[in-house]
């Protein structure tokens, strides 16, 4: 059972709905579909698991690749084709779930995904005065070769997708005001996607440490405030998983 359709028309060969005649009239946050050809290349050098076409695992990698894909880039929400805008819900180490209308109001982007507990002047990356352009350029400027994803394992194929991931990248730009390492900067962790009778996407709950991947970005020195604002080229041309 197919999750997503294959890319197709120039598009890639990992996420769906990228191009084609069903996005002729799709509206793109920066302007243009995005292109994943050099985290593509980062993902496949780095990669530790090859999936067979077809498989399940094959199917939900592409899936969560195709949903980030949509999440970053798709400017409205009629043009979402993994996921069911009116029911779905995200929620993060089981806080309770939050609509699109919501992750809105959090600023999108990485937002959602690097919510926080800890008092403002504890935190690294604080989410609440960063918006989905600024937090997207951040990591795109941090990463230059971007953020790859990779499934490491599925437990269980829909309805209720359960699966382990990792997340990498080289911190080859500087974040927030730290210097780059050039060191391999690693998450893992475990996620659930509940998908309805057409294979939409309903629920997404995250489990994973945030700290695993603000401690890899923090490492680096302080930077005076004048190298903090480096140029990253277009973000429509580097993007994440």
């Amino acid at each position: 059972m197919s999750m997503a359709s294959s890319g197709v028309e120039g598009g890639d060969k990992y996420r769906s709905y990228l191009s084609g005649e069903g996005e002729k009239n799709t509206k793109w946050k920066f302007g243009a579909p995005p292109s994943y050809d050099i985290v593509n290349k980062l993902f496949e050098e780095g990669r530790t698991k090859i999936w067979p076409p077809g498989s399940l695992e094959h199917e939900v990698q592409n899936l969560v690749k195709t949903w980030e894909m949509e999440l970053f880039h798709k400017a409205n929400l009629d043009d979402f084709k993994t996921l069911d805008p009116n029911k779905y819900t995200f929620s993060l180490n089981g806080r309770k779930g939050i609509t699109l209308e919501e992750i809105g109001k959090l600023g999108g982007g990485y937002n959602p995904l690097l919510q926080t507990s800890l008092p403002e002047n504890l935190r690294g990356y604080n989410p609440d005065k960063e918006t989905a352009e600024s937090s997207h350029k951040a990591f795109t400027t941090t990463f230059p070769r971007g953020f790859a994803l990779e499934v490491l394992q599925v437990y269980s194929g829909p309805p209720e997708i359960v699966y382990k991931f990792r997340h990498w990248g080289y911190m080859e730009g500087p974040f927030q005001g730290h210097a780059p390492t050039g060191e391999l900067v690693e998450v893992y962790g475990m996620s659930i996607f509940t998908v309805d009778e057409h294979n939409k996407i309903v629920k997404v709950e995250f489990f994973y440490d945030p700290g695993q991947l603000l401690g890899g970005l923090l490492k680096g020195e302080k930077l005076g405030t004048s190298s903090q604002e480096t140029a990253s080229s277009c973000p429509v041309l580097r993007s994440t998983g």
